[in-house]
């Protein structure tokens, strides 16, 4: 798996002897539908969320399972900032809830916490969760778990070309030697391998910002289960359709 902006992928998920192809190394889950699964129950929206926070726990468990290394959660976009503020706070009160519960359950097992995203837009209390939930699992060995955090694709891209014309003009960045690999470098993604999955769930189609750059080849899976009803079936279910794929990255077939 290559690092974002890499131009040299690998060209398909079957194995060098044939056998069954190996599970992707980064999936990536835009998690929609917790709101349509409150009302279509007579609950309020928060019930929802709460509902959305045990299909997390389900799907890093399962991740695990599976033998994947990296999954990103799109947990709250930049738009979502947008939302009514009664259900702004619920938000952010499962996150701070998140953040101080369930960190050290997650760290027992090895998961390694990162986060991206204007951590800035939160209160200085959750700022400083975040901070704490990278450190105390920066050690860890298992799961890479990314927590995708008041995150826009295009706000992410325009932080990454300004940072390349500051370092343009102050002489560190040759503008001749300004190429996909060092732009990839200045997003907030730089250590985390491109997606090779994207899954969203509640059925519906378009991407919502996120992962611009880095799903340029990523295989894109919309499935109509809400995600609070997501899981591990639904999970090996999306690991077999990507199995299924012939991954070319725009080769020609043969």
């Amino acid at each position: 798996m290559t690092q974002s902006g890499s131009t040299q992928p690998v060209r398909d998920n079957q194995t060098a002897t044939g056998g069954s192809p190996p599970p992707p190394v980064h999936v990536a889950i835009i998690m929609d539908g917790n709101g349509r699964w409150a009302t279509s129950r007579g609950l309020p929206r928060v019930a929802g969320h709460r509902a959305g926070v045990e299909a997390v726990r389900r799907a890093v468990r399962t991740a695990g399972e599976l033998g994947l290394q990296w999954l990103t959660l799109y947990a709250f976009s930049s738009e979502n900032w947008r939302r009514p503020l009664s259900e702004i706070i619920d938000l952010t009160g499962l996150l701070r809830h998140f953040l101080r519960m369930e960190i050290a359950d997650l760290h027992s097992k090895g998961v390694r916490l990162h986060f991206i995203g204007d951590r800035t837009k939160f209160d200085p209390g959750i700022q400083s969760d975040i901070a704490q939930a990278e450190k105390t699992t920066n050690n860890n060995a298992g799961l890479n778990l990314v927590i995708a955090l008041s995150y826009g694709g295009r706000a992410e891209i325009v932080a990454a070309a300004r940072k390349t014309a500051e370092d343009i003009i102050a002489g560190r960045l040759p503008i001749e030697a300004l190429d996909e690999t060092n732009f990839a470098e200045r997003l907030s993604t730089a250590e985390i391998p491109d997606p090779d999955l994207i899954i969203r769930t509640s059925g519906e189609k378009r991407l919502s910002n996120f992962l611009l750059w880095q799903g340029a080849y990523a295989e894109l899976l919309f499935v109509d289960t809400l995600w609070p009803d997501f899981g591990p079936s639904e999970f090996t279910a999306a690991l077999a359709e990507f199995a299924r794929r012939d991954r070319r990255f725009g080769a020609r077939p043969g």
